[in-house]
Parts: C-alpha cells; structure tokens; sequence
C-alpha cells in the first residue's frame, strides 16, 4: 500500500475493515450530531463515573453493525454488551472513551472499535468526531490517518532521549487512585519534557502514532480502552508492553517510542507506578 492511499484501497486491506469503519464511523456521526443539549446522566463506579443513554445507543449501533454482517462472531463492549463467538473472532468496543470530556462539551472523546482472532488484534478503528480524524490499522500493514478523505501512512515518534519526551497519561475514576496517580506523576514530570493529559485514552493513542506525543502511560486500562489502541501504536512503530515490558497490558499500559521505553518503563518502576491501588 502507498504512503498516500485513498480510503478505498485503504478499506480493502481486510474483509472485515469496511464494516468496523461503517460502525465507528456512524457511532461517532451519533454522538457528535444527536448529542441533546440535557443528557440524562447515571453512574458506574463512583459520581465522577458518568454514562449517557448516548454511551449506550452508540453500543447498539455498533452491535447492529459488525452483527449483522458477521453474525457467528463474538463481541464485548463497555457498556455491557457480550456475546460468545463460533468463528474464533470477537469485536471489542468501547462506544464513546472519555464521558466527562463529552458530558463537559470537551471535543476530546472518540469511538473505538477492534477485532481480534486467535492471534490477537487483527483491526482497529478509531473516529474521534470533533476533529474530523480517524485512525485504522490492520494487523501487519501499518496505521493510518484518515482526515477529510485524504489517507495518510503514520509513524510514529522516534525521540531517543526520555528528558525531551511529551509523554501522556490518564488518571482513574476513584479519589484514592487519583491521588496515587498524581504522587507518580510528580516523579516522572521533572524527568521528562513535559506531561499532558487529555482525558481520553484514545485520542492518546491516536496522538501517539501521529508523532504528536513521545510516549504513554496509564494504569487500569479495560481491554476495550486500548484493543484498537494498542495495535494502532504497535502499527506506527511505537513499543507497547506492560511495566516490565511484558505483552501483557494489564494493570499498566505502556507506550512509546522504541528508544526511550525502557527507560520510561524503569523511571516508572523507580517512582513505584507498580504499587497502584
């Protein structure tokens, strides 16, 4: 596929692509254009923790979506939708990242959508509405940004140094793990070029493999947060592991660029990122 395909070609690298950039597409449309000026507002975990009839309704059209076209596959989604699969394939959603941005009318939230097989991430889509951008990858064929038609090929951040890097994060729901969150960040902030924090895992992911942030680091990321994320970095040439650099993202999701991983991943260690609540 060239540096500049066209979103055609781009959709044709795989035969399930089409039907996961119809779903995130039309969800994110949902959301950005039907959002009501009153959302009525319930509550997951703690108050902070908002979910909107939206949440839920993009879910559904999602479901509605990839079901309708591949309907032995599995899916998991965070607003509780989860079916078993026949055909060793499951969809994994995540509807609408970043609520609080949303509910607040902060244009960082996005939709993600993801397929894996028995060997792991096979696609990942990613709409963020607001910004008119979108990002795809495809499982051994790159990540690519979509914004106003155009189709771009991305790679991502080659910083080599861990003190010029902007690096990301995110904080939890809960007081007591905010807390702990801040007093990690006050470790690594000083050691690095500088920090931000979007309040939208996705768009972090998106940022990362545009070249917009050097690296990524957040704890209790769900399996729907980071599914396309994480194959969308991987996809751009970032470094994706947990904090002893194992394949596995869980509790802590790490991301960067390829030469100063290791070295965030030990600065993390060192300000006792591990000892999360």
């Amino acid at each position: 596929m060239e540096s500049h395909a066209n979103l055609a070609d781009l959709l044709a690298a795989h035969a399930a692509l089409p039907t996961a950039w119809r779903a995130a597409t039309t969800a994110a449309s949902f959301l950005r254009d039907e959002r009501p000026r009153a959302l009525k507002v319930d509550t997951k975990s703690t108050p902070t923790d908002a979910v909107s009839t939206m949440d839920r309704t993009a879910e559904r059209m999602i479901v509605d979506t990839v079901l309708s076209a591949f309907p032995d596959d599995g899916f998991l989604g965070e607003e509780g939708g989860e079916r078993s699969s026949s055909s060793g394939r499951r969809w994994i959603v995540d509807p609408l990242d970043a609520t609080v941005n949303y509910l607040f009318r902060i244009p960082m939230y996005g939709v993600s959508v993801a397929l894996e097989d028995s060997d792991g991430m096979v696609l990942g889509v990613v709409v963020v509405p607001e910004f008119d951008e979108a990002v795809v990858a495809v499982r051994g064929q790159g990540a690519w940004l979509v914004r106003r038609g155009a189709v771009e090929r991305l790679r991502g951040s080659e910083c080599a140094d861990l003190d010029q890097a902007l690096v990301a994060t995110g904080f939890g729901y809960s007081a007591e793990r905010r807390e702990r969150q801040a007093q990690v960040l006050s470790g690594v902030i000083g050691r690095v070029r500088d920090v931000r924090r979007t309040g939208c895992a996705v768009v972090d992911f998106c940022w990362l493999a545009m070249g917009r942030l050097d690296a990524y680091y957040e704890f209790g990321l769900n399996p729907w947060d980071h599914a396309a994320g994480a194959l969308i970095c991987r996809e751009a040439g970032l470094e994706v592991t947990g904090l002893h650099g194992q394949d596995d993202l869980d509790p802590m999701f790490v991301a960067a660029a390829p030469k100063i991983a290791a070295d965030l991943r030990a600065l993390l260690v060192e300000v006792k990122a591990d000892d999360l609540p």
